[in-house]
């Protein structure tokens, strides 16, 4: 689970964007968790908390890359 507010803020923004663009896709899907582990690393890579909207850009793109087979 993500603890902080950047990063929550983060995954919350990339994935309700995601969701308004694959109206498909539910709320629960496995993909969120995917996203939130995906953003924490890269978070910890760059050795600081991150710009929230960065992150979410990130996320977002992360989330389009994925095929439904990785889910």
């Amino acid at each position: 689970m993500v603890d902080d507010n950047p990063l929550r803020a983060a995954v919350d923004t990339a994935w309700c964007v995601y969701r308004a663009r694959h109206r498909n896709v539910d709320a629960a899907d496995g993909r969120r968790c995917l996203l939130e582990r995906h953003l924490q690393g890269r978070r910890e890579a760059r050795g600081s908390n991150g710009d929230p909207q960065e992150l979410a850009a990130f996320g977002l793109a992360y989330l389009e890359r994925l095929s439904d087979e990785e889910c």
